[in-house]
């Protein structure tokens, strides 16, 4: 006997359904799946309003996943006069619901929603759900076993049983459907809710679904697999415009959110008012605007003794979860009490006009206001109404129905918006030395430095000990600045006169705008001599009546715009131009996105008794978009497309998702933060051109306590070219502009000016309105990417163990060559080798056919789906609680020794470079793999079709001219080479890694 525990989901009744029979009425039907469970109701003949009074029971392997669990109810008309056997009548959706037990479960009504667009739906279902313990010694059914046919759902019934026969009159006959949306068989299920071991099932239906367009959810088609099967990516088939060939019909909003299902909602813009009647006593008015539909209600924010308010507020409401034809907007007046009631207009929703962008925005118009009776009353309400879709320019700023619980004051931090980040510069400060140094004591010998801050940046030189009165340190410092430069520049000549005790000698203050702009290597800057001033506490009372201060300091201050500014991970940068918009590079294509939707969503604020509040965040290049936040739901629908051009296809496109914590903001917390709940990173180069992806990408969040999966991203993906010449191009080109390579930065001050950068960037986009968040932008950049890992270390040296495999493997067929394993190989082997041999010209030429041949026939192996962040290659599925536990500790540690915390920060600290190197050189070994694998489609093509013409080049040309030329090519002059690297070098560079993929 074992205690088990049961779901009970309690299906009362309906009410309102639509008929879907021909004859005004339907015969309705329930089906619920929980947990891969699903059961049915009876079926209730031409009944609009069924009651059924059954109880539906799951079994719950473990009664703490039930909050992260869906129950999902859907309602069907059965139909047996041919075409298809049932018709869709509405769902309700539960996640994250609060099971109580049954004597504290109360009834609930929720309202039937659709399944996409063009469903129609209507009426309520009564459900009860909760939960009982109980003694269950029953064999659980043996699992289904899926009949595979290559992908093929075309509407495809499958019949997995025979038909079962009644053993017992009481045991019930029990139909059980199972949606199969991947190639992967599902886990086991349970499929019966009759508790009578005696009776025998009905046959099992297994229905698979491809009409797309009517159903209205992403279908999942196809999963990649890579270690465990629930950290893939799923291939999904939306009915969106791209996918469904809408791109050349007349629907401009199509056209333009091709990435998107096309979501309607109704506008109502609430202009102004003029004329308004009196209400109070003391003849005054306090005017705002209440609009209601159905159940939802919005009001303007209201103004003191005005009769002509101006509001310019626009509502949004969601065509999807209206309840009501009837639009209501009311004039009402501010009151202690009860609010008096002023005026009112009517809309019936079939007369509202639809608008599709990018026509103009609809002109409001004056309304007469009237009284409940109907009468006119004294003054007009300007107004706009309107149909539209998220197209609409009005969307993003206005007020929506989901969020109608949301205070003025926060309303902000729900809404979509588009950040830029600052333009970005390196700041060159090369400090030569200084001249006629007064110091405070003469007799003791001197230890001079120099100490430049700029901002919250300070850099100090090294100490000049020789030629006190002129000190020479001729040492650069560099620092980040960002536009509009009205930045300071404190520099401060110090002599150091104790352990911690420094004397000011002199200082300057200059702008950041006095360093001279420069784009390019070829152009100096000329050093220049400042006056120094003398700090006011180093002044006795006779020094202070000299006025004579000749100290000086020769400064040469560049502004450098020709370099990038790194402000993210160099393995997946989604930016590579400089900051000289002179010298950037032309767009060589657009990337679209189109962020769908989420499933599955953790629950992120069950200790406030709310579930969670999401809003994704999209970062590639400059430009940030932040979607509109979806209130208390786990499985939130944006719908939201966005568009960047693209400079250089081997850049990297990154989605976070994050629960939003300052909705209701807790008064005892004075700085919420918030969630990170997973993101995805995609690299352009891995993407055929104009193909449209749409996939599931798992979120993955790693903690102490190990990988967890918190739910899943739909996203759709485009990269279209616009220059393929220009692109093709970019392959022979270098990576980052060329001053990073004629002057490059000195390794060691990189991890400092990207840090300096990442907090330069955050600081100015938490300064937005609404702002995004400092902990938001440091997760989208990576901000602790290089700190020690032991984790990441043990996922580096596997990735150079994999490399060396098929090195192994190499070994390991010659070997089997010279031992005459296969004789047949081995004597094709010789007789290849004695042709190289007599014909020496011909190796090279075989080399490069070989490797055509290669990239040709693995063409068909390519990957079809773009690369994810991968579980199993970071090691993160398998990583030990203590390595965790090391990785996720602060730096510096927490440890409370103070020796063992400075050994400890050492070693963390020399670890990471190392981490970081090993990393480099797995990412050089994985570029090689990359050339024939297809991971890079472009990148691939170019090289076989080189390899191709070196094969027919090398066959005609002499291999002694040949050798000749690489070898004088080898041993050049100086004269006759380039700081600049050579095109294979670039093109290697350019290769994809799998160093994004890492978690």
């Amino acid at each position: 006997m074992t205690d088990m525990t049961k779901l009970i989901v309690e299906i009362l009744d309906a009410s309102d359904l639509m008929p879907k029979d021909g004859q005004g009425s339907a015969n309705p039907f329930v089906e619920v799946e929980f947990d891969q469970q699903r059961h049915r109701t009876q079926t209730k003949l031409r009944d609009l309003n069924p009651a059924w009074n059954e109880k539906l029971v799951f079994n719950v392997m473990n009664q703490n996943d039930i909050l992260g669990k869906t129950i999902d109810v859907v309602l069907y008309n059965e139909n047996n006069q041919g075409g298809h056997h049932k018709n869709f009548l509405g769902r309700v959706r539960i996640s994250g619901i609060f099971v109580r037990i049954e004597s504290e479960a109360s009834v609930q009504r929720y309202p039937l929603e659709k399944r996409g667009i063009f469903s129609h739906i209507r009426g309520d279902i009564a459900l009860k759900i909760y939960v009982v313990h109980e003694n269950d010694d029953a064999e659980p059914p043996p699992p289904l076993q899926e009949n595979h046919n290559n992908g093929n759902f075309e509407g495809e019934k499958i019949n997995m049983g025979g038909e079962g026969k009644k053993k017992k009159k009481k045991a019930k006959e029990v139909r059980s459907f199972y949606s199969i949306g991947t190639n992967a068989p599902p886990p086991p299920m349970h499929t019966g809710i009759s508790f009578n071991t005696g009776a025998k099932e009905k046959p099992v239906i297994v229905e698979r679904r491809s009409d797309f367009a009517r159903a209205g959810q992403a279908i999942p088609m196809y999963m990649q697999v890579a270690g465990n099967p629930e950290f893939g990516i799923v291939e999904t088939s939306p009915p969106v415009a791209a996918r469904m060939g809408y791109r050349s019909v007349g629907n401009k909003a199509a056209n333009t959110f091709d990435l998107v299902e096309q979501n309607h909602y109704l506008y109502v813009n609430v202009v102004k008012a003029r004329d308004l009647p009196v209400k109070d006593i003391i003849g005054s008015l306090d005017p705002y605007v209440e609009v209601k539909l159905g159940n939802y209600k919005s009001v303007t924010k209201h103004y003191e003794k005005n009769q002509h308010p101006v509001w310019a507020q626009t509502f949004a409401f969601s065509k999807e979860h209206m309840q009501s034809n009837l639009l209501e907007v009311v004039v009402k007046d501010k009151d202690i009490g009860i609010d008096d009631f002023v005026g009112r207009v009517f809309f019936d929703l079939s007369e509202v006009p639809l608008r599709v962008p990018p026509d103009s925005p609809l002109a409001p118009q004056w309304y007469k206001l009237e009284k409940k009776s109907g009468e006119k009353v004294h003054g007009e309400l300007m107004l706009g109404v309107w149909m539209g879709t998220q197209a609409d320019e009005a969307f993003p700023e206005a007020w929506h129905s989901d969020a109608h619980s949301v205070s003025q004051e926060t309303l902000s931090t729900t809404r979509s918006k588009v950040y830029f980040s600052p333009k970005l510069f390196y700041l060159r400060i090369h400090v030569i030395e200084a001249q006629d140094l007064i110091p405070l004591d003469k007799s003791r010998s001197p230890d001079v430095f120099v100490k430049i801050q700029v901002m919250n940046q300070v850099r100090v030189t090294r100490n000049s000990s020789a030629r006190f009165t002129s000190p020479i340190w001729n040492e650069e410092l560099m620092f980040v600045v960002s536009e509009p430069l009205d930045e300071l520049i404190s520099i401060i000549v110090e002599d150091r006169v104790g352990r911690d005790q420094h004397t000011i000698l002199g200082r300057l203050i200059l702008p950041v705008s006095a360093a001279v702009p420069r784009h390019d290597h070829i152009r100096l800057v000329e050093p220049r001599w400042f006056n120094l001033e003398r700090h006011s506490y180093s002044l006795n009372e006779e020094d202070k009546k000299e006025v004579k201060f000749s100290s000086k300091i020769h400064l040469c201050l560049c502004l450098d715009s020709g370099y990038h500014v790194l402000d993210e991970a160099t393995h997946y940068s989604s930016d590579l131009q400089p900051s000289a918009k002179q010298i950037r590079k032309e767009s060589i294509g657009i990337l679209e996105l189109g962020i769908l939707s989420a499933k599955n969503l953790l629950p992120m604020k069950t200790r406030s008794g709310r579930l969670t509040d999401a809003y994704c965040v999209a970062k590639y290049g400059n430009k940030w978009v932040r979607t509109r936040t979806l209130l208390g739901t786990l499985t939130p629908r944006w719908n939201e497309q966005y568009t960047w051009e693209v400079h250089d296809p081997c850049t990297v496109l990154t989605v976070g998702v994050f629960d939003n914590c300052h909705i209701d903001v807790n008064k005892d917390d004075s700085n919420p933060r918030d969630q990170k709940i997973g993101k995805v990173r995609i690299r352009l180069s891995t993407l055929e051109t104009n193909r449209v992806y749409t996939h599931y990408y798992p979120l993955l969040a790693l903690q102490t306590s190990g990988l967890k999966k918190t739910g899943e991203l739909h996203l759709a993906v485009r990269f279209t070219c616009t220059a393929w010449m220009n692109m093709v191009s970019l392959y022979s080109k270098p990576l980052l502009p060329k001053m990073h390579y004629i002057q490059p930065i000195p390794f060691q001050n990189l991890d400092w000016l990207r840090h300096q950068a990442v907090q330069i960037v955050a600081a100015r986009l938490s300064r937005a309105e609404p702002p995004l968040q400092r902990e938001t932008v440091q997760y989208m950049l990576d901000v602790d990417y290089n700190m020690w890992s032991l984790r990441r270390s043990k996922a580096n040296f596997y990735r150079i163990q994999s490399l060396l495999f098929g090195l192994v493997a190499i070994g390991n067929w010659f070997n089997n060559i010279c031992s005459w394993k296969n004789p047949m190989t081995t004597c094709l082997v010789h007789v290849l080798f004695f042709i190289l041999v007599c014909y020496p010209e011909l190796i090279l030429p075989t080399i490069f056919l070989y490797l055509f041949v290669i990239g040709l026939w693995n063409y068909q192996f390519r990957p079809r789906n773009p690369p994810h962040m991968d579980a199993r290659l970071s090691h993160a599925d398998r990583a030990h609680p203590d390595d965790l536990d090391e990785e996720f500790d602060t730096f510096p540690t927490s440890r409370p020794p103070e020796i063992v915390r400075l050994r400890y920060d050492r070693l963390r600290s020399v670890t990471g470079k190392m981490q970081t190197v090993v990393g480099d050189l797995a990412a050089q070994g994985e570029r090689a793999q990359a050339i024939l694998s297809w991971r890079d489609p472009r990148a691939t093509a170019i090289f076989i079709v080189f390899s191709m013409i070196c094969s027919l080049v090398l066959y005609v040309t002499p291999f002694q001219v040949l050798a000749v030329l690489a070898g004088l090519y080898l041993l050049r002059h100086p004269k006759f080479r380039n700081k600049m690297p050579s095109v294979p070098f670039n093109f290697y560079k350019r290769l994809p890694s799998k160093s994004d993929m890492l978690i």
